[in-house]
């Protein structure tokens, strides 16, 4: 017999054998299975993995503290958008089925002490706590996430609004509107959060900044952001702006008329006027609109005063554009008002003609007083400007006859006889300035002809035996004269100063001939050279 072989005797009890490396995996669990199930089930459904340190089953314990510190690494810091769906529905799946399995391996694992399930499944239902407070308090951070970020949002526009309001209203436009974007979106949309609160608080600012032009008096740079800002109650809802969806009508009712009679006739600024008839037609009843009248009146009769001073054509300048703006206002007890600018046009384009003559701008001396004459047939000073015209013009072509302006009154004493044949086979028309001034039109020969060099001219014009020519007599104080000849096609002969003639003597009668040389250049032209006599005809001593 081995030394292992072990003799039993009658009536002794044999060993028992070891125990089993593990649950038995059919037959009854263990005594109390339903309570380590439960509690296991609860200690895993924590997330915490204590099912499996109850059952000394630690390698699946940290697989589950992984799961928990991957979703923690996840989802911490808290963000506005909350964890994403996918790590949310994986861990409580990993949780679930780490529940369950938990629960199936508690069932078959005895434990020792019999108070040991009791106190688990307890500590289990407290530590429920865990991750239901863990959600509370995630919530919580994500609300106070998202509280800052709409906050940002907030403190972003606040900016923008800053920065815009140091620029243009035309270039900051674009960046007003998206400020009022985010305010709109942050008091109607999230009017509890506390940066929806804040919103009326910011409107506030967000209009005095669009206004700021209005605060600074600068009221032509004002028109355009107020005019925007009676539009905000559009696109906002009237209850966060409160009092200020009405507030633009007054400042932009002010800054229209202050803009607007700045301008009143000065055509340098755009369009003129234009700012008044917008004030009437937006705000017809205000008080703003009812000063127009009085304002044109007032601008009228100082610019009908200017015309008198040292810059005439500038003043009748401005009055005509006060006139025609006054005109074009929309309501007619301010249009009529354009007539009482019509007196002070008319003595200032009279003034301008004489101004531009003393200046020695005889072409728009020339200009300006026979438009005066024309439009003006019953002004008193209708032939003075006529007189003026022609010295102008025979001064545009010999300066000389520009030193001063004609004689106002008619030279009393004798007169002498000057007579002017024309031998040329158009007509020529004659203006004369001196001690008078005047034109006359001789009428063309039909039977003359133009001569082919300077020479035959002067000694065959006007003594062809048997013609007759077309002639005018002139009775004209003595004095210096200066002529101008203008022929039928519209060109000028020279004018002749008379170096030894150009004085009409005492005692004397005078003749004179006109007659054209062919031009050189094959044109038919009166020639650029042809000359022009006056000669004394005979003596009257």
């Amino acid at each position: 017999m081995s030394g292992d072989d072990q003799v039993f005797r009658p009536g002794s009890v044999p060993p028992l054998p070891p125990p089993p490396a593990r649950p038995p995996t059919v037959g009854p669990p263990p005594p109390g299975a339903a309570l380590r199930a439960v509690a296991a089930w609860l200690l895993n459904l924590t997330g915490l993995g204590l099912g499996y340190a109850l059952t000394g089953r630690w390698f699946r314990a940290v697989l589950c503290w992984g799961a928990t510190a991957v979703l923690l690494l996840v989802a911490l810091p808290a963000d506005p958008g909350g964890v994403a769906t996918g790590p949310a529905v994986g861990y409580v799946v990993v949780v679930v089925a780490a529940a369950v399995d938990g629960a199936r391996i508690a069932r078959r694992t005895a434990v020792g002490g019999s108070w040991r399930p009791v106190v688990a499944a307890g500590a289990g239902l407290v530590l429920l706590a865990v991750p239901a407070g863990g959600v509370v308090f995630y919530g919580s951070a994500q609300d106070e996430a998202v509280e800052q970020m709409l906050l940002d949002r907030l403190g972003g526009s606040d900016r923008t609004v800053r920065d815009a309001s140091g620029r243009t209203f035309d270039s900051a436009r674009a960046d007003y509107r998206s400020a009022l974007a985010v305010y709109r979106d942050l008091g109607e949309e999230h009017a509890g959060s506390r940066a929806g609160k804040l919103v009326p608080e910011r409107l506030n600012a967000y209009y005095e900044a669009v206004a700021a032009p209005y605060r600074q008096g600068r009221h032509c740079e004002a028109v355009a952001p107020l005019t925007y800002l009676r539009t905000v109650p559009e696109s906002i809802d009237p209850k966060l702006l409160g009092d200020l969806a009405g507030w633009p009508d007054g400042p932009l009712a002010t800054s229209l008329y202050a803009c607007g009679v700045s301008k009143l006739g000065n055509s340098a600024v755009g369009s003129p006027g234009g700012e008044l008839a917008e004030l009437l037609r937006t705000f017809p009843g205000s008080a703003q609109a009812r000063k127009v009248g009085p304002a044109v009146s007032e601008k009228i009769s100082e610019q009908a005063r200017a015309v008198s001073g040292s810059s005439p054509c500038s003043a009748t300048e401005t009055l005509r554009g006060l006139r025609a703006s006054v005109a074009s206002m929309p309501e007619t007890s301010v249009s009529a008002r354009a007539g009482e600018a019509d007196r002070g046009i008319e003595n200032g384009a009279y003034a301008c003609g004489v101004d531009q003559f003393k200046n020695k701008q005889f072409t728009e001396a020339q200009q300006t007083l026979t438009e005066f004459t024309t439009t003006y047939r019953k002004d008193k000073r209708r032939a003075r400007a006529r007189d003026i015209a022609i010295a102008a013009e025979i001064a545009g072509d010999r300066p000389a006859a520009g030193k001063r302006l004609p004689p106002t009154g008619r030279p009393s004493g004798s007169r002498m006889e000057l007579v002017i044949s024309n031998d040329a086979p158009s007509g020529v028309e004659i203006l004369y300035t001196g001690p008078v001034t005047g034109r006359v039109t001789l009428k063309a020969c039909g039977s003359c002809k133009r001569y082919g060099t300077e020479v035959s001219g002067s000694m065959l014009a006007c003594k062809a035996g048997g013609r007759s020519y077309p002639k005018v007599r002139l009775r004209l104080p003595e004095g210096e004269y200066h002529f101008l000849y203008k022929h039928g096609t519209g060109a000028s002969a020279n004018v002749d100063s008379y170096s030894s003639g150009s004085r009409i003597k005492y005692g004397y009668t005078y003749t004179s001939c006109t007659y054209v040389v062919e031009s050189p250049y094959g044109l038919g032209l009166p020639s650029p050279t042809e000359p022009v006599s006056l000669t004394p005809a005979g003596s009257s001593r």
